[in-house]
């Protein structure tokens, strides 16, 4: 338990921020977890993330210690494009869910990490640790695991600050009429389709998607997309909005997904400052078996 008293200079301050600022070992994403879950008082009362502090306030902060975790190692083979002692950068394979979830309880990522690295970050909890970002299960392409709690944190305020380069590569139907351009459109969820996410100008999220048309063919492109947010499916989202849905996209394309083995969409290219180290890092990770056969319907 830690208590901590706000001082003057910082009134006027969101709680989230003042305590990612002052408990250096959290993120601010675990603190808002933290608040959501009761584990913080502010004067005596369970405050909300956006509570506005007034000097003389007093916050009470209890960390719950990390649940044991009862995930199992699982020898699953995993493509690494960097490794130290901090994080891990690898190209998942399509196919593989990040981590485990209702109906994936065993074959994930997470599995995966448990058997190759000997310790992990312990922010995301019993069921994500060291994830610090996700992709979809049938996504492929370059993803970042933290080894320690600092790495993740560093790397979670990068990924908020919209630091991160993200760029992938997909396949969709058709030809856009802009051969290049700013998709920007807020992202919610859908309102009776629960799994499935939509452009939606009342309650969504900003979202931006920057892209550009590299080669096309008739009735496909290959695109490449530089993502500016980080909203869930949102260039798939993004894409079926503007009339092209990506290939193989089972949720919002169905019709054109069974001539292709999975959503065709890969996460080429990672960029971003090492937590521990400093300096720029940028990672690119080389298109699977299946993406390669489905450009050969370009020219």
């Amino acid at each position: 338990m830690r208590e901590l008293h706000v001082a003057g200079i910082r009134s006027g301050w969101r709680l989230d921020r003042f305590l990612a600022a002052e408990v250096t070992e959290l993120s601010r994403s675990r603190v808002q977890n933290l608040i959501r879950q009761g584990h913080v008082l502010l004067n005596g009362k369970q405050p909300r993330n956006r509570e506005t502090l007034r000097s003389g306030d007093v916050i009470v902060v209890s960390v719950p210690s990390i649940e044991k975790l009862e995930t199992a190692p699982e020898e699953i083979p995993l493509h690494i494009l960097y490794e130290d002692e901090d994080l891990v950068v690898l190209n998942k394979p399509a196919g593989l869910v990040v981590h485990p979830g209702a109906g994936h309880q065993t074959h994930t990522l997470v599995n995966a990490l448990l058997h190759h690295c000997t310790r992990l970050s312990g922010i995301g909890g019993k069921e994500r640790p060291g994830i610090v970002h996700r992709l979809d299960k049938e996504t492929s392409g370059c993803l970042v695991v933290a080894k320690n709690d600092v790495t993740h944190r560093g790397l979670s305020e990068q990924f908020a600050a919209r630091t991160v380069e993200k760029v992938y590569l997909a396949l969709v139907a058709g030809v856009p009429r802009k051969k290049a351009g700013v998709i920007d459109a807020p992202i919610g969820r859908h309102p009776i389709h629960r799994q499935r996410m939509q452009v939606s100008d009342s309650g969504g999220r900003a979202a931006r998607t920057e892209y550009r048309v590299l080669r096309s063919a008739d009735r496909l492109s290959l695109v490449e997309c530089t993502l500016h947010s980080g909203r869930t499916h949102q260039i798939r989202v993004h894409f079926h909005h503007l009339g092209h849905p990506v290939l193989g996209d089972k949720l919002y394309a169905p019709k054109n997904a069974q001539r292709y083995p999975r959503q065709m969409l890969h996460a080429t290219k990672l960029g971003f400052r090492h937590p521990q180290r400093g300096g720029q890092m940028q990672f690119e990770a080389p298109l699977p078996e299946d993406f390669v056969d489905a450009l050969r319907l370009l020219p």
